[in-house]
């Protein structure tokens, strides 16, 4: 029950930004029916879309892999029952270290775009477009890297005890519940930030 009131309160943080993205950009596009260029159009142009959207791809992939690993807890599956090769004999460690894995590809794919966009001269202070795409994603990179700390505990729980209890499934479940929050909120922050001009 408190992961879900966490989870709402973290909802609500998010909405804000949802909400001064849209209060600004509206200002924005006042100010441009009134003769001037619209900051949204002329500023989204030097976003990578398609990069964008292979980065997203991998997020959203990981909330499958994550699923998977939560399917062997509830089934008491920790650890892979057969070769490597082999995925239908995977565990719940080795779902739960491809999604990890996916999770810091998409926090890389992030910091090369970040270090893309600053040497175009695009940083948070350029204008308030940038300041709102840097405010937004960065505070939902900060959460993608608090859910990879919660699958390093969740792992390492698992490898310091004896046996796998209910009480380790739970927090599995809790850190997939944790993760496809991460993976929602990615969704509508790419097709609020780079589809919708």
């Amino acid at each position: 029950m408190g992961v879900w009131v966490w989870l709402a309160s973290e909802l609500m943080f998010f909405a804000a930004l949802f909400a001064a993205y849209f209060m600004i950009r509206q200002t924005t596009s006042v100010q441009a029916a009134a003769g001037s260029q619209n900051l949204w159009q002329s500023q989204s142009s030097h976003l990578d879309i398609p990069y964008a959207a292979v980065n997203t791809l991998i997020l959203v992939l990981s909330s499958v892999t994550c699923q998977m690993g939560v399917h062997a807890a509830e089934h008491g599956r920790v650890r892979r029952s057969g070769g490597l090769g082999a995925i239908t004999s995977w565990g719940m460690r080795e779902w739960y270290t491809l999604t990890f894995a996916m999770g810091a590809v998409f926090i890389a794919g992030q910091a090369l775009e970040y270090a893309n966009l600053i040497s175009e001269g695009h940083t948070i202070s350029s204008n308030v477009y940038f300041s709102l795409f840097f405010l937004a994603t960065g505070f939902h990179g900060l959460h993608v890297l608090g859910g990879l700390i919660a699958f390093l505990f969740t792992l390492a729980r698992t490898y310091l005890a004896r046996t796998f209890t209910h009480e380790q499934a739970v927090m599995a479940m809790v850190v997939s519940y944790y993760w496809h929050f991460v993976d929602v909120i990615w969704i509508i922050l790419f097709s609020v930030i780079y589809i919708v001009h």
